[in-house]
């Protein structure tokens, strides 16, 4: 949508429960806009707009508020725990930014500084108590969170307890964790309670024995395969033991066949891994936080030469779907993903799955695959192969100068110009900010391309011309040349759409009309029988 479009639309639009107007000329408040943007995430989510006055009629007066959009929408993130975008519109030379707040996860409410805020109409009020206990009730009981009837501190691994606090420590950069007892520490995180040992102390803690006679599906199979041929797996490993005890020796497993692909760009030779490890902890670390464990069946992680796929049963959480997997989180299993936020393993903001994203467009490789997730599993799919070398060339310019900047939809979109892809709304949103940035050319209408610089730079900028085509002045000398090569019989139109099959008739026809003007060519005759011919 063009810029003034977006702004024309904020200033016809209601001021409420979704949307907020804040003038903010010289500067505004960052604690002030965190509650704000907490009062919208708990209304179902919404924009704060600076620049634009919340009296009607609105006008737009500009705002110089936070001059480093990326800065605050990173710190709103990181005090939030909810997922933020911007847009920086400039309409008749002031200044507009729009935060674009999604909505608070199922079953958890959006705190600032211990306060859930919401508005009611335009007023922002701390939320009501009975509004907190139906948004906690959305999920149900937290399976994690509920105490295992016989197990004993004795049933959890010494080793995976000392896994954890060093990974808290490293997190919070606390040192006074070093010094609680182990218990205290497995209090502190919410694992053990004054009633017992919680399922999740299990779940992340446990020792073999514990989980074979309290939670045997509780249990991680790795398997590789060398082909799709059916039979025993080339390799097979079973953990039934604490996620803090294993989760390392998996990614092991994995890594001992994790090839390097290798890409050249001038003199320099890069190496890409097959599996990305970020990207496969974050897939296993889904699948422990969000799968069932009250449903008989284990997670697999399968690793073929190609691909990895991770499979976990539960099916997708309550209110989640393949479309908005991006937008909404839904802890499954809170107490887990409280513990392994702790300790920086889970990004309580839901960007783990996003990364996930972000790190494939990156790569240049297939974006993670859900096909076969049902009621019943959860399956994604991580395809390692480079598709393009070409595409790396070009996402490791943008990355070098503005990945920061870029959000996961940003990355989408480009990857979906890249491929020619047909882009979503979300994405059609995205081009004026990209476009801004030099990252895409508006090359007619409706049309996008990523920037020739893009391409220039890496020494590639034939391949935008194959995107983009031929440039009207090129399609034109080719019409002229096949005219004039037939000037003794004409040329009939048809001839000319075989001359450019790119293009429409309707293009064509504009081509035509500009040489007729121009004196370079005449037609004689009407409809079919009319013949083009070359003026001598």
């Amino acid at each position: 949508m063009p810029y003034a479009d977006s702004v024309l639309e904020l200033l016809e639009a209601k001021e409420g429960e979704h949307i907020q107007f804040k003038e903010a000329k010289n500067r505004f408040d960052f604690g002030e806009a965190a509650k704000c943007c907490c009062a919208l995430a708990n209304n179902g989510g919404g924009k704060l707009v600076f620049g634009i006055s919340d009296k009607r009629p609105r006008s737009v007066v500009g705002s110089e508020a936070f001059n480093q959009p990326e800065r605050t929408r990173m710190g709103l993130i990181e005090k939030l725990k909810i997922n933020i975008d911007f847009q920086l519109f400039h309409y008749e030379g002031k200044r507009v930014l729009v935060f674009d707040v999604k909505s608070r996860p199922i079953g958890l409410p959006v705190q600032c500084d211990g306060v859930a805020w919401i508005y009611e109409g335009d007023t922002l009020k701390p939320m009501p108590e009975d509004m907190r206990r139906n948004i906690y009730d959305e999920t149900g009981v937290d399976f994690s969170g509920t105490i295992c009837a016989g197990a004993t501190v004795n049933d959890l691994d010494e080793t995976a307890i000392e896994n954890f606090r060093a990974k808290w420590i490293e997190k919070s950069g606390n040192k006074q964790i070093t010094t609680l007892s182990q218990k205290q520490l497995l209090h502190d995180c919410g694992a053990i309670t004054d009633e017992g040992i919680t399922y999740a102390a299990l779940i992340l803690f446990g020792k073999n024995s514990a989980i074979i006679r309290f939670l045997p599906q509780a249990e991680i199979i790795f398997e590789y395969r060398s082909s799709e041929a059916s039979g025993p797996a080339n390799q097979r490993e079973e953990f039934r033991t604490g996620f803090f005890a294993c989760y390392d020796r998996i990614w092991e497993l994995i890594n001992l066949r994790n090839d390097k692909q290798h890409y050249q760009e001038g003199f320099f030779v890069f190496d890409i891994a097959t599996f990305n490890e970020r990207v496969v902890r974050e897939a296993i670390l889904n699948a422990v936080s969000h799968r069932n464990y009250q449903f008989g069946g284990s997670i697999f992680v399968r690793q073929f030469r190609d691909r990895l796929v991770v499979e976990s049963p539960g099916g997708l959480p309550f209110g989640i779907t393949l479309d908005n997997i991006l937008d909404r989180q839904l802890p499954r299993n809170r107490r887990i993903a409280e513990i392994l936020s702790l300790c920086g393993m889970v990004e309580r903001s839901g960007q783990g799955m996003n990364l996930m994203f972000e790190l494939s467009v990156q790569e240049a490789k297939p974006l993670p695959d859900f096909s076969g997730t049902d009621d019943f599993f959860v399956s994604v799919t991580l395809n390692g192969l480079i598709l393009d070398k070409e595409m790396l060339s070009v996402i490791r310019r943008i990355s070098e100068k503005d990945s920061e900047l870029l959000s996961t939809e940003d990355f989408l979109t480009i990857n979906a110009l890249y491929h020619g892809q047909k882009l979503d709304r979300k994405m059609q949103d995205r081009l004026p900010r990209l476009t801004d940035m030099g990252i895409v050319e508006h090359i007619g209408r409706k049309k996008y391309v990523l920037a020739r610089s893009l391409y220039a730079a890496t020494g590639k900028a034939g391949i935008h011309t194959r995107r983009v085509g031929l440039d009207r002045d090129t399609n034109k000398e080719l019409l002229l040349k096949h005219i004039r090569e037939n000037n003794n019989i004409g040329t009939p139109f048809k001839e000319l759409q075989q001359v450019l099959p790119g293009l429409s008739r309707n293009q064509i026809q504009v081509l035509m009309r500009e040489l007729k003007k121009d004196g370079q060519v005449f037609c004689e005759g009407k409809t079919s029988a009319a013949r083009w011919f070359v003026n001598k």
